[in-house]
């Protein structure tokens, strides 16, 4: 959603004031961030203003598991489209939950994100709910590596496929369609020979029990739960949404564009991720 300058200055300075003021009317914060918080540094995001598929649906869980072409063409994406992830710097919005966190203004934050930017801004209090796509793990035997170990035995074994630039997508695929994807070589696990996945949550996978525990007790702590960017289409990220009106916490969304939980939302704040929670760090002086 683009709008005219003054316009989004004038969307962007509002939203900043009304989110300030909610925030600073409360103890114990609980923030879920989406794709649309990542955008600005440059990684893309999976859905348009109205919720719907900018582009392919990614890789299924069960494709990966069970097609060896399907893999071999998602770990050739995924080899060429690291270096975007890899090379992507926490924005304002990263910066300001990490402020607000140091402040003592953020009780607990939930991304759905994999691109560790969170941490990268000092954000600690998280829980990574889809996992990470720096971790790489052998589903058979459990062993996990940094995925830049796997990513110099990639471009290792499969040479000419690094000078391929073609047009980063989310969670750091690619678009490349006529190239041979039966003859990339895709290593196994260092320990066993078992499949390396990254440690992230596919589509059509189960969200480990785990985070999703963690973050529903947080949750329950909290004084308010605020969602930004993501259009929560996915209910990974949707349920705590339902969950916070069900008892009674209120819910803000700062999202450009429709989303899932528009029906919920206590406040709903239509601006930039970035220039909002950057704006809103400063006014609660944090």
């Amino acid at each position: 959603m683009n709008l005219p300058a003054e316009q989004g200055a004038a969307a962007t300075a509002a939203a900043s004031e009304r989110l300030a003021s909610l925030l600073g009317e409360r103890q114990r914060p609980f923030v879920l961030t989406g794709a649309g918080l990542s955008t600005e540094s440059g990684i893309p995001d999976y859905r348009d203003a109205a919720g719907g598929w900018k582009r392919r649906p990614p890789i299924q869980y069960r494709e990966f598991l069970h097609n060896d072409h399907a893999r071999r063409r998602y770990w050739a994406r995924s080899m060429v489209g690291w270096q975007h992830v890899r090379a992507a710097h926490p924005n304002g919005g990263h910066h300001g939950f990490a402020r607000l966190e140091r402040g003592g203004r953020l009780h607990w934050l939930v991304t759905q994100n994999v691109d560790g930017l969170h941490q990268r801004a000092g954000s600690r209090r998280v829980t990574d709910l889809h996992g990470r796509l720096d971790v790489v793990a052998c589903l058979e035997c459990g062993h996990r590596m940094a995925r830049e170990h796997l990513q110099d035995e990639l471009l290792r074994r499969n040479p000419g496929w690094d000078r391929k630039t073609p047009e980063a997508a989310p969670d750091g695929d690619v678009d490349i369609e006529s190239a041979d994807f039966d003859a990339f070589y895709v290593p196994d696990c260092p320990c066993c020979g078992g499949m390396l996945k990254p440690e992230v949550v596919f589509f059509g996978e189960s969200v480990p029990a785990q985070p999703v525990a963690t973050a529903f007790t947080r949750l329950e702590e909290a004084d308010l739960l605020l969602v930004a960017g993501s259009s929560l289409m996915v209910w990974s990220g949707y349920r705590f949404v339902r969950h916070a009106a069900r008892i009674g916490i209120p819910v803000v969304v700062l999202n450009l564009g429709r989303t899932r939980g528009d029906r919920e939302a206590t406040v709903k704040l239509e601006a930039p991720c970035g220039d909002t929670l950057t704006a809103v760090a400063d006014a609660l002086g944090v």
